[in-house]
């Protein structure tokens, strides 16, 4: 077990402990402390006083990232296999037992397993590429499940050590930002036999508010976007190089469909200089792709993102693209056409044509609701509009609309509640639900959406904020359980329509001050 940090003295005695008592299935820990300046080197000597299976390593200088110091505990670990352990992360019991008995049963170089993203400190979990860890697999090359160019993490996996060292499989020195793709697509080209678990063996800490950002949550300058596609592209060369062509090209596709959907949605964020180096930069680099990257459903959301970026030398339609961008992805009108009557992303882009939204299930289409909180003397009311997209709506026959608000912190839901669809007009179907507030707690809801057809098909979706006239105004309802509570409607980074709930009047009196805080600053 190699566990790396620099100048992380809160968290790295944790991270340590959470890998001893990983029992008997790890041998020794090699924790790598990269030049820290805050006493991290000490605490762990302190440590390592009382366990003899942890051993330090100091580095004389500091690295600048995490490639090198994972190295150095590459060279520095004596057992047959080893895992990596980011200093403010922690492994969840029983991991390592997993991961080892998965590889030494399968005879596999590597295992992997279920990765959960923790957001700290509302303890809210997120897993990370889950499709891949439902069942015991055992695969005997990589291309047979391409996906596994998706989990680009190293940290959920157990890696035999004479493999690595066999294959000169290392990380990329220095401050290479996420040097993590490019040891992962490394380890893919050497193709070797896999194992994977349904087990949870990772627990990634996010702490958005920290004071320092980790490496990958700190995007506000565009070099960190020109930083990851220089990874996406070192990975996919280091596939291609190998002759691992399908690999290779489920790479190309990652990079559309999880790096341009996660920037788009916060491009509206940032200041036109910012907007403008993004897009030359996106526009430079999707210059490389060849038909075939495109070729396959080439109105998936990434795909549609990235012909956008290619057909507009300066940015536009970023709203549009915000949305289009969003998990489940939506595409708000207007919904142009050509001369011809052939589908088009817009009058000014012609040449990006929809034409397979015109066969594609109706069940895949990135449908386009809006919804609006509406407060009235007998209660909050939810109003839904459903648009029609090219005719495929109208055909499908949109019956009833079911409504989930999910509490962000621990998935707790509300009551569910359904409405039928009226059509005011040719394009447009509405629908109207009560919003039982007294059931919320104190939190931030998510809105979530079934949308049911005549023909059984269903669409689960989110919706579009109405912005404007007021719209997204906080206002107080009154509550018999707790005197008040104070409703504010929120447009997410991806735009759709959100809740936070404040309870009482404590809960009143903290958002008042928070308020207060944000316009002294």
């Amino acid at each position: 077990m190699v566990v790396i940090g620099y100048n992380d003295a809160a968290h790295v005695a944790d991270a340590v402990r959470s890998a001893l008592a990983q029992g008997p299935a790890v041998g020794e820990v090699v924790a790598v402390d990269d030049c820290s300046t805050d006493g991290s080197g000490a605490l762990l000597d302190r440590l390592a006083a009382g366990e003899p299976r942890l051993r330090v390593v100091r580095r004389s200088a500091n690295s600048g990232g995490c490639g090198t110091p994972r190295n150095t505990g590459i060279d520095a670990v004596t057992m047959p296999y080893v895992m990596f352990l980011d200093s403010d992360d922690v492994l969840p019991p029983g991991a390592a037992r997993a991961l080892l008995e998965a590889a030494t049963e399968a005879r596999a170089e590597v295992a992997g397993g279920l990765c959960v993203r923790r957001e700290l400190p509302s303890g809210r979990e997120q897993p990370w590429q889950a499709p891949l860890y439902t069942t015991h697999t055992v695969l005997a090359r990589p291309s047979q499940r391409p996906r596994l160019v998706h989990d680009t993490l190293c940290v959920n996996k157990l890696y035999r050590t004479s493999f690595l060292r066999e294959h000169g499989i290392r990380f990329p020195e220095g401050r290479f930002l996420y040097e993590d793709f490019v040891f992962t697509a490394r380890v893919l080209a050497a193709e070797p036999r896999i194992a994977l678990v349904p087990d949870r063996v990772y627990v990634w800490h996010v702490r958005r508010s920290a004071e320092r950002l980790s490496l990958s949550l700190d995007r506000d300058g565009v070099e960190n976007w020109k930083a990851r596609t220089a990874a996406c592209a070192a990975a996919y060369g280091l596939l291609l190089d190998a002759g691992q062509k399908e690999l290779a090209r489920a790479a190309r596709a990652k990079f559309l469909d999880h790096e341009m959907r996660m920037y788009a949605r916060e491009l509206g964020l940032r200041d036109p200089g910012y907007q403008r180096a993004w897009w030359a930069h996106t526009r430079e680099y999707l210059a490389r792709y060849d038909a075939a990257d495109w070729e396959t459903n080439p109105t998936a959301p990434g795909r549609l993102l990235g012909r956008v970026v290619l057909a507009s030398p300066e940015p536009c339609d970023l709203p549009r693209l915000r949305e289009l961008a969003a998990r489940p992805a939506r595409l708000l009108p207007p919904y142009a056409h050509a001369p011809d009557g052939t589908p088009v992303w817009s009058p000014d882009l012609p040449r990006i044509t929809l034409t397979p939204f015109l066969t594609r299930p109706v069940a895949v289409l990135p449908l386009a609701l809006d919804a609006e909180l509406r407060p009235r003397a007998r209660g909050t009311r939810l109003r839904l509009r459903l648009h029609e997209l090219y005719g495929r709506v109208a055909g499908a026959g949109p019956r009833e609309v079911e409504v989930e608000w999910r509490r962000r912190e621990d998935g707790r839901t509300a009551p569910r509640t359904r409405a039928g669809f009226a059509r005011p007009d040719a394009d447009l179907w509405t629908a109207e639900v009560p919003v039982g507030l007294a059931a919320f707690g104190a939190g931030t809801w998510d809105l979530r959406l079934t949308v049911r057809f005549a023909d059984g098909a269903e669409r689960s979706v989110t919706a579009h904020a109405r912005a404007g006239a007021g719209r997204l105004r906080r206002y107080a309802v009154p509550n018999a359980r707790h005197g008040v509570l104070l409703v504010q409607p929120y447009a997410t980074h991806s735009g759709a329509l959100a809740l936070r709930v404040a309870v009482g009047a404590r809960g009143v009196m903290a958002v008042a001050r928070g308020r207060l805080r944000r316009l002294l600053h």
